[in-house]
């Protein structure tokens, strides 16, 4: 069963959690449906171990077929690998990713399947209407893809955040919400140590997202956050040494 994130005024965020089957070889990950009316946006589908419960959990909720949009923060096998089957099953949603990408996601699907049907997101973002509303593509470069985004919806306030904000766990934990950080730490810490770039972008984002109204931050993988977890994480992204703050030639030597 999906989480309810929000619903008010016929405008709903759900997120699906425990789609994939769990084990030492899976990574688990979220999947996020947005209805604004009579029309719907699909944000990291996911792999092909997700699409046939994403597909048949969505129609208890919302008509696959009327999806207007697929968003992809990047282009991880878990984010995007099901795509072939999703412009099976939709007729005209298009797909949107970074213009970095927008080019090799073509190589998850058919010969042809996606023509016409790819907007390349510009690095400095973008405004996609889902119904009466919109989302609002955030540049996220190098947290941790080169070309990344994170999807802001103004209605809801919920900051789709993509690997940023990523703890590890099962599908059970991460409809957990996390309110205090503290003792959320340790299974965010390692993860983000090696998969973000470097402090240096980690400020910038943090710099960003402090202009928006944010009741939720909801990662890829995990839990999401909200009340005071929110301002807590983006004041513990802005200090978190990671990426090539920790290297040294030591992590550069060929291998005895």
């Amino acid at each position: 069963m999906p989480i309810e994130l929000y619903n008010h005024g016929g405008h709903q965020c759900l997120m699906f959690t425990d789609l994939c089957q769990e084990g030492t070889e899976v990574v688990q990950s979220n999947q996020f449906l947005i209805i604004d009316g009579d029309t719907g946006a699909i944000i990291d589908p996911g792999g092909n171990l997700a699409y046939g419960e994403l597909y048949l959990a969505m129609t208890r909720h919302f008509t696959p077929q009327r999806l207007s949009a697929i968003f992809a923060s990047h282009a991880d096998p878990d984010i995007i690998a099901s795509l072939d089957r999703w412009m099976t099953a939709t007729p005209s949603a298009k797909i949107y990713i970074s213009r970095v990408w927008e080019r090799f996601i073509p190589h998850f699907c058919k010969s042809g399947k996606t023509d016409g049907r790819i907007v390349g997101i510009p690095d400095p973002g973008m405004r996609v209407p889902v119904g009466r509303s919109e989302l609002v593509a955030l540049p996220a470069h190098f947290l941790h893809s080169e070309g990344n985004f994170q999807f802001y919806d103004p209605v809801s306030r919920i900051l789709f955040s993509g690997d940023l904000g990523a703890s590890m766990g099962t599908g059970a934990q991460a409809q957990e919400f996390v309110t205090r950080l503290a003792d959320h730490v340790p299974r965010m810490e390692g993860f983000h140590r090696r998969y973000m770039v470097s402090n240096k972008v980690m400020r910038h984002w943090a710099q960003m997202v402090r202009s928006l109204d944010i009741d939720m931050i909801v990662p890829q993988h995990g839990s999401p956050m909200r009340g005071p977890a929110v301002r807590e994480f983006i004041e513990w992204a802005e200090r978190l040494e990671c990426g090539i703050d920790l290297l040294t030639s030591k992590d550069y030597r060929v291998p005895a």
